[in-house]
């Protein structure tokens, strides 16, 4: 055997499950296709990042009408997580359990929140989450508190807050996984959607992924883009071939590459016993692909000016559950400061216009929960990744979109504009290997172990049964830790 455990890649999922094996001694591998980010000056460099894609692969998906898309999904040693807001949000307790929504219902979880919730804290004590629980009248029961209080308030984004409260609402802290100072000793921007290459984020690699590799027994390898798993009659997966036509083995194989990215390899493993792909004799492998629907909502006043940075502190939730006269409708919480090069690089707008605009507005995420539909789907064309995403629940968004514009001209903004994000932003991609008790419709148990093959776990956002409406980097650390936890348990108890 080559190792122990071989985990192929290295975002959210794979590196923080590596951190809790990691003290077991056991010879753990890391295979992550691309390579590390380093420093560059394209990584506050607005134009860079969004006009002209510097750090997008040069990769083409195909839609439901085979039509070629750049996806937006980043390959680099921890995922995406080196671009993502930082945003570590727990899913609302009612999010376990089946919920009516204006699309359609849920089907539930297998566990429920309490059965995840020691494993959220100890995902938030190791991503140093920023925050404070006692605001949001959504917020689930904490065990203890968040390791440091919340990120500050800018005065203007303070001053929002504050005409919030005044109208009833319920604004709270975003928990956050930045160590402010360090990010902006490196540039004066936000840090969402700009590379983290000084540290100050805490994503996958500087955190769950460092923690790993403080062992001795852990060890990642870069540029190693798994091809093929093989399987053997008995549903054992024997080895991981590598495109470089390398063969790897190990006890256990953990499969952590991305929503789509797994899906996709599971099923390109096909073979004479597994004809429609390996731990898929559900048909449920790459079916239920969901992807949060989302809006940016640009909120100005022509003679007032917004002085922020960063702006990404605040959220609400007001709107998150049903009431008595409307169905769940979402988060909103703040994007990071739009700027002029950002909204030039965005849109057709000359830049003094856009530098004006930009310097006025506050700028919000609306996001809505995607329902699982079994026709929302991953699956390969000729080799090549094909994604039929079918959205739900749009009309439900649309309201949210709506009850938030009304908000803010309540609040004093006389000019709110809206515009959706497409399939080329990867808004949270999850749900194409669904954790499930029952076989027959799902892909892995509530371990994350396939229900086809005992040495093969799925640890990513491909195993959430449902979307929420929150970003589910948190839920996904908790699900690796509960993970770890079990194998640990149950693989090494000799």
């Amino acid at each position: 055997m080559d190792a122990d455990i071989i985990i192929i890649g290295s975002g959210m999922g794979g590196a923080t499950l590596a951190a809790a094996l990691a003290p077991s001694g056991r010879r753990i591998v890391i295979l992550e296709r691309g390579e590390h980010l380093r420093p560059s000056p394209a990584d506050r460099d607005a134009d860079a990042i969004f006009k002209d894609g510097a750090f997008r692969p040069a990769e083409n998906w195909l839609d439901g009408q085979d039509r070629p898309f750049n996806p937006g999904n980043y390959y680099n040693v921890g995922g995406n997580s080196k671009f993502y807001g930082a945003a570590l949000i727990r899913y609302r307790a009612r999010d376990f359990d089946a919920v009516t929504n204006l699309g359609g219902p849920t089907p539930g979880w297998p566990i429920s929140y309490t059965a995840l919730e020691a494993d959220y804290q100890a995902a938030e004590e190791m991503y140093q989450v920023r925050g404070r629980a006692t605001d949001d009248p959504t917020e689930p029961d904490h065990s203890g508190d968040y390791p440091h209080p919340p990120v500050p308030d800018e005065p203007d984004v303070a001053a929002l807050r504050q005409r919030l409260k005044d109208a009833g609402l319920h604004p709270s802290s975003i928990p956050l996984g930045v160590d402010l100072s360090s990010w902006l000793a490196a540039g004066q921007t936000t840090w969402d959607a700009h590379p983290n290459t000084c540290g100050a984020k805490m994503d996958a690699e500087s955190c769950g992924l460092s923690r790993a590799l403080a062992y001795d027994n852990v060890r990642l390898e870069t540029g190693a883009e798994v091809d093929t798993l093989y399987c053997d009659a008995t549903g054992r997966i024997t080895g991981v071939r590598l495109k470089k036509d390398r063969v790897l083995t190990a006890s256990l194989i953990v499969v952590a590459a991305g929503a789509v990215q797994s899906a996709a390899l599971l099923m390109r493993s096909a073979n004479e016993c597994y004809p429609t792909g390996l731990a898929n004799r559900s048909d449920q492998v790459g079916r239920n692909f969901m992807n949060h629907n989302c809006s940016a909502v640009m909120a100005l006043h022509p003679l007032r000016k917004n002085q922020s940075v960063y702006q990404k502190t605040l959220m609400l939730n007001d709107f998150y559950h049903a009431s008595n006269t409307r169905p769940p409708l979402g988060n909103v919480q703040m994007l990071g400061k739009i700027t002029g090069p950002i909204l030039t690089a965005t849109t057709p707008l000359p830049r003094w216009i856009a530098q004006w605009i930009a310097s006025r507005s506050f700028d919000f995420y609306a996001m809505s929960e995607d329902l699982p539909n079994p026709d929302s789907r991953v699956t390969l064309k000729n080799g090549q990744i094909k994604l039929d995403w079918q959205r739900s629940n749009w009309d439900a968004h649309m309201q949210l979109v709506g009850e938030l514009k009304r908000v803010l001209r309540s609040v004093g903004f006389p000019i709110v504009l809206s515009r959706a994000f497409d399939r080329r932003t990867p808004s949270h991609q999850c749900g194409t290997a669904r954790m499930g008790s029952d076989p027959a419709v799902s892909v892995v148990d509530s371990y994350c172990r396939s229900h086809d093959h005992p040495n093969l776990f799925i640890v990513d956002a491909s195993v959430l049964p449902t979307s929420a409406a929150v970003n589910p980097a948190l839920t996904i650390a908790a699900l690796a830790l509960r993970t770890g936890r079990h194998i640990t348990r149950t693989e090494f108890a000799a």
